[in-house]
């Protein structure tokens, strides 16, 4: 039940962020697009292994779709725009990267932490992401306190695709979907 309801919870959130993507501001584009793209990685890979065992080829096109986002990453992150965003996403890719490898490395290809190599990847690895998200996950829950009502300059409300709070729960949701994933590996 918690896979499918990680599953939904992931699903969920790539949509909005699909949304974000359309509606949103037009800076915010780029990073809806980012976070839409993990959240449907971490729906797929969250799916419970009785229901789809995925091939073993799998974890290496997942450790290749992501590690390209943390390149990309990387290069936002070298260049300086919007540096501590991109650096989350940098983290967020090369933790999807981590976990794909380590299932990759696990007896039968493994899955959600079923056969892998290290019960848990590498140790210290695993603390340093785990440490990561709770502390991300903490700051970003308390930023969650009601902001005040949004207005656009017309003088009518933001459409769901920019509203700043909801972004904000979004990232949180991914976040606390990486942090279970994390502790399932």
């Amino acid at each position: 039940m918690s896979g499918w309801l990680l599953v939904a919870l992931c699903g969920v959130t790539s949509a909005y962020c699909l949304l974000r993507m359309r509606s949103g501001p037009r800076a915010e584009r780029g990073v809806a697009r980012g976070e839409a793209l993990m959240g449907l990685g971490m729906a797929v890979m969250a799916v419970p292994a009785a229901v789809f065992a995925p091939p073993d080829w799998s974890w290496t096109l997942y450790a290749a779709v992501f590690g390209a986002a943390a390149l990309r990453a990387l290069w936002w992150v070298r260049g300086g725009v919007r540096g501590s965003h991109h650096l989350h996403h940098l983290i967020g890719s090369a933790a999807m990267v981590y976990m794909a490898v380590a299932m990759a490395l696990g007896t039968g290809g493994g899955h959600a932490g079923h056969g892998s190599v290290v019960a848990g990847g590498v140790p210290l690895l695993t603390g340093a992401l785990l440490a990561y998200y709770v502390v991300y996950v903490l700051r970003a829950g308390t930023r969650l306190i009601p902001l005040p009502a949004a207005a656009t300059p017309s003088g009518g409300t933001l459409g769901w695709g920019a509203r700043p709070e909801l972004a904000l729960a979004c990232r949180l949701s991914m976040a606390l979907g990486m942090l279970t994933m994390l502790l399932a590996l």
